[in-house]
């Protein structure tokens, strides 16, 4: 099946990344998980591998492999550790934003320095009152001048804490058409971060809060019109977020099933190994049909978003299979593991703690069925995977249009940009 998707670039690309997640990330495992601090040094070192630049041009100096390859990348990183893996997809879920709606200043400025490591962008929209339903958000901008004044919270953002680059989705007027999206640079006078949070997994990955108090921000830095904010929430949502997400809980579920079958050949009961008592046996055929039919899914709905296909339901699908299976088996894991998988010098206990953070981002299990069910009954509200193939089709006759003015580059990246 692997090949099927596959080519020779995404078999090496997956060395590789297997290959640096062994040496440099497993090490650090451990310490991450006793200390639950934000991993700063490790994120910087995983972007200058030049992967958060996987769906950006050659043009700008990305990689410009696609959905499949950074679906890869994704999931063998968090075959070693989930946090890491959710820190590479967090901030590649950033790109998209300048990558499709991004004026062509912005994207000379910005995705060259994505590329290279030296910034690490998050997309931010999630609010404390309105959750998932983002034309109930209230943080707004306000027109001054060449400026907009930023005022509002922003939660649950990936990377909060290393992300030097926001993008920001508030509210400039009533409505689905009054949402405009801006880049905000984390040195901006206005802007703070909230206090880091103990959570239950995912160790060493920041998602926190923002706070903007009448943060100035130029026009500069607004992504496209005012008014096309909806349309950078929901595209990085729907396809993107639940892509990359999809490849966090892929790379979690591969190393469930081989910790547990190596904990299966090395433990013996009655004279023989584990594996060959039969309610074993069974619950790996479990969880290695659940795992080969959650690929599956998952590179054939990037395969699609490649092509430029309509494939909105097929990534629902993709997140909703692939985030259940995983649970479902980091269960069979525990069961199979029984007393020996709830003490931390054995993975299986992070693995599940992971797992269960990939559930609610980009939406909940219901909110995929419920969106499912609509394109069972025809009456899903398009495509947003045509839309933004569009939308990509004719931004750059309006970018050429319309004049472009300078793009301030953040103090910290200046160097690193010229």
């Amino acid at each position: 099946m692997g090949s099927y998707f596959t080519s020779e670039l995404h078999h090496q690309l997956r060395e590789d990344v297997r290959g640096f997640a062994e040496r440099e990330v497993r090490p650090r495992v451990a310490a991450m998980e006793a200390t639950r601090t934000v991993q700063h040094e490790l994120s910087r070192l995983i972007a200058r591998q030049g992967w958060i630049g996987a769906t950006v041009a050659r043009q700008y100096g990305g990689m410009g492999v696609g959905h499949l390859a950074k679906t890869i990348i994704i999931e063998e990183l968090s075959r070693v550790s989930g946090a890491m893996g959710a820190m590479a997809q967090a901030s590649q879920l950033g790109v998209a934003k300048i990558v499709h709606f991004g004026n062509e200043a912005q994207k000379k400025t910005w995705l060259p320095a994505v590329a290279a490591g030296d910034c690490l962008p998050t997309i931010a929209v999630t609010e404390p009152e309105s959750g998932g339903h983002v034309l109930g958000m209230t943080a707004s901008a306000v027109r001054d001048g060449d400026d907009y004044l930023l005022s509002g919270r922003k939660v649950y953002v990936g990377n909060s804490h290393v992300g030097d680059l926001h993008g920001v989705v508030v509210r400039t007027g009533p409505g689905s058409k009054g949402l405009t999206a801006f880049l905000v640079e984390s040195d901006r006078p206005g802007f703070s971060l909230g206090a880091p949070r103990d959570t239950m997994g995912l160790h060493g990955f920041s998602f926190g809060e923002l706070y903007f108090d009448n943060c100035r921000v130029p026009a500069a830095n607004r992504l496209g019109k005012e008014g096309d904010g909806l349309a950078v929430a929901y595209s990085s949502s729907v396809l993107y977020g639940r892509a990359n997400l999809t490849a966090v809980s892929l790379g979690i579920h591969q190393a469930l099933l081989d910790e547990t079958t190596r904990f299966c050949t090395e433990r013996h009961r009655y004279g023989q190994p584990l594996y060959e008592l039969a309610n074993i046996k069974l619950k790996l055929g479990q969880m290695q049909s659940r795992l080969m039919t959650a690929r599956l899914a998952a590179y054939h709905s990037v395969f699609l978003l490649d092509q430029g296909a309509s494939c909105d339901a097929e990534l629902m699908n993709a997140k909703l299979v692939n985030v259940e299976s995983a649970l479902d088996s980091a269960r069979n894991a525990m069961e199979i593991h029984a007393a020996a998988g709830l003490f931390t010098d054995r993975p299986i206990e992070r693995f599940l703690r992971d797992a269960h953070h990939i559930f609610a981002p980009a939406g909940t299990s219901d909110i995929q069925l419920l969106r499912l069910a609509e394109v069972a009954l025809g009456t899903a509200k398009g495509s947003w995977s045509e839309r933004l193939s569009e939308y990509v089709r004719t931004e750059p006759a309006r970018a050429e249009a319309e004049p472009q003015p300078p793009v301030k580059v953040p103090r910290q990246l200046r160097t690193a940009v010229a």
